[in-house]
């Protein structure tokens, strides 16, 4: 199997499977000299991590990550970082009943088409718990852009099924279960509980909407052409499971706007608006660069569905175990991650390639 790396100078490869003793990541081309332990990643793995709230998934893991090389004396040496996150909740037997079915919605058909064989435990190789590693590595990638730019990645979920989330604060995200913007007296707090209580009586799921930006990118990093700093946010946004959908600034609403309403105008030295999400050319304009992605509904869930076996016999099909009714809940860390991760990877290859270019062009703000 190839494709299992992100990046071209700060590059991700992601190892392992849900139910595997171990998953984890080396991240290639990190620069020498960034403070790093595991109390740096271990903050967004818990916001990452299963069973924080009974409305996702009960698998109950720790998500401690080993830092096994690229570190010395609390410093990063440039060498690969070497990232290790033990399975221990692992419950293969609930996975028994799919072992010669496919099920609908999910990577079983393709997997086993593809090449002969499959791991059914967890959906294996295709499993969301393999998003663990991915954060990780978006940590060690936040923290280096915080110290290197000042730049500030962070999201929210802004739809979850039909509930609409407006935005209130970005203070309180990370105190509801549903990484929503909203405060914590919020009413908005309350439909979305009860919302999640009928679904998960219901057997059934939905989907998800998350906002993701990044705050103080320079002007320059993207490239023109096939390495547009937009297509690969695109791209890393499709890896991410259950993905279906990327919007970059006013993405699908564009095709209603005017020309007069949709370019972004410069005015006594400022953007008028950011309809662009901080992208022109694939190149970031110095806004912020904002990113929508949408996200399927769970495809494991109690009810019955229709599907074949290997042999192609016509069978129905429910999945038992322990699983998210809305995936899209605990998608937030994940998104982030991967705008931290493309980010850097495109600031380490203007930095290479473009380091002394002057301008005698004004700041645009």
């Amino acid at each position: 199997m190839s494709g299992n790396t992100l990046g071209l100078l700060f590059s991700v490869t992601t190892f392992g499977e849900s139910h595997g003793p171990a998953i984890g990541c080396v991240i290639d081309g990190c620069p020498p000299g960034l403070a790093l332990s595991v109390e740096d990643l271990q903050p967004d793995l818990d916001r990452r991590k299963p069973g924080t709230s009974r409305h996702v998934t009960q698998r109950k893991e720790d998500d401690i990550p080993e830092i096994l090389s690229g570190v010395f004396e609390g410093v990063t040496t440039g060498t690969p970082i070497a990232i290790l996150i033990r399975n221990t909740d692992q419950r293969s037997k609930d996975y028994g009943n799919i072992a010669e079915t496919f099920r609908p919605g999910h990577a079983d058909y393709t997997y086993w088409m593809k090449y002969g064989q499959r791991d059914y435990r967890g959906g294996g190789r295709s499993s969301a718990r393999l998003t663990a590693p991915i954060v990780a590595a978006g940590a060690v990638a936040k923290k280096w852009l915080r110290e290197r730019f000042g730049v500030a990645v962070r999201g929210y979920c802004s739809q979850i099924g039909e509930v609409l989330i407006p935005f209130e604060t970005h203070d309180d995200v990370n105190g509801n279960p549903f990484f929503a913007p909203i405060k914590p007296d919020s009413p908005k707090l309350a439909e979305l509980e009860n919302y999640m209580d009928a679904l998960r009586k219901s057997g059934d799921s939905c989907g998800a909407k998350i906002y993701v930006e990044a705050v103080g990118a320079p002007v320059g990093w993207g490239e023109p052409l096939y390495d547009r700093l937009d297509a690969d946010i695109a791209h890393a946004m499709m890896g991410l499971n259950a993905v279906k959908g990327v919007e970059i600034g006013a993405g699908f609403t564009s095709v209603t706007q005017k020309g007069t309403e949709h370019s972004d105008e410069i005015r006594n030295g400022k953007f008028a608006s950011n309809n662009a999400g901080g992208v022109l050319g694939g190149i970031s304009t110095g806004q912020p660069i904002t990113v929508s992605i949408a996200i399927k509904p769970t495809s494991s869930m109690r009810l019955d569905r229709e599907t074949i076996d290997k042999q192609g016999n016509a069978v129905t099909i429910n999945t038992h175990g322990r699983h998210d009714p809305c995936v899209g809940i605990r998608a937030t860390p994940i998104a982030e991650a991967l705008l931290a991760i493309v980010l850097m990877d495109h600031a380490l290859r203007h930095r290479a390639q473009n380091s002394d270019v002057k301008v005698g062009t004004p700041k645009v703000l």
